[in-house]
């Protein structure tokens, strides 16, 4: 059995109608950023502190886990990419960079979709005269009337907007700077920049979503949204690779 060929253009078509079914695969992942700086301006690698110590003031955070020692490894990552780097020893830190990350209970949110409507047309019997044909001769001898049933068609009308309660779950990963001094009088040393990161979907995998999180801090460490910024990662973006690759 010979196998037929394929067609150059048709051969390119297939390719590019692959690559693109490929790279509608990947997901986009949304995450809100929110930023503060002290400084009124955004710190540039020259005035940003340059030495750290990694630690949480959060009492129920394992510091010993593969989990905490992973998502660390992930803020050193981004971290370095403000040529920032970690201090030999606590005393000689200029900051102390604090982090926290988790899950929040979920909650309902309702999500509203537009649903197509369709509708069915025409369809039924119509009637229409047939001839009848001498078997011997060929001839009309007359004609019958014979019923044709038609199939509907199936036509979209319009569209049509569905409230639906979806559970969704808050991933988070918070950083924070602040000067490496001593406490005075129970007051904590000043905040020098902090990033807010988080995702909200369905989904309940913190640990796909840390280094996402991770990456969103990147390009915001030390400077100010004064808002909550949405930015789009997908998992082959550059800067996702780069934190993941780790230190």
């Amino acid at each position: 059995m010979k196998s037929t060929p394929v067609v150059p253009s048709v051969q390119a078509s297939l390719l590019m109608a692959l690559a693109a079914l490929l790279g509608g695969c990947t997901t986009t992942y949304v995450v809100q950023v929110d930023a503060i700086s002290q400084s009124a301006e955004p710190v540039t690698a020259a005035a940003q502190p340059q030495s750290y110590e990694i630690r949480s003031t959060n009492p129920r955070m394992d510091e010993g886990s593969l989990r905490y020692k992973e998502v660390a490894n992930y803020v050193k990552t981004a971290l370095s990419g403000k040529g920032m780097y970690e201090a030999p020893s606590a005393d000689k830190a200029d900051v102390v960079i604090d982090i926290d990350y988790g899950i929040d209970a979920p909650r309902v949110k309702f999500d509203t979709q537009s649903t197509p409507i369709y509708t069915q047309t025409g369809g039924g019997v119509r009637y229409q005269q047939m001839p009848v044909f001498d078997p011997k001769t060929g001839q009309v001898l007359g004609y019958r009337t014979v019923a044709v049933a038609a199939p509907p068609h199936t036509e979209l009308v319009g569209f049509e907007d569905v409230v639906r309660p979806v559970i969704v779950y808050e991933k988070f990963l918070k950083i924070s700077a602040r000067s490496n001094k001593e406490v005075v009088e129970g007051r904590q040393p000043p905040e020098v920049w902090s990033v807010n990161v988080s995702a909200e979907d369905e989904s309940k995998e913190l640990r796909k979503y840390l280094p996402i999180l991770a990456s969103a801090t990147a390009d915001y460490i030390g400077t100010n949204t004064k808002q909550e910024t949405p930015v789009k990662l997908k998992e082959s973006d550059e800067v996702v690779g780069f934190i993941k690759k780790g230190m």
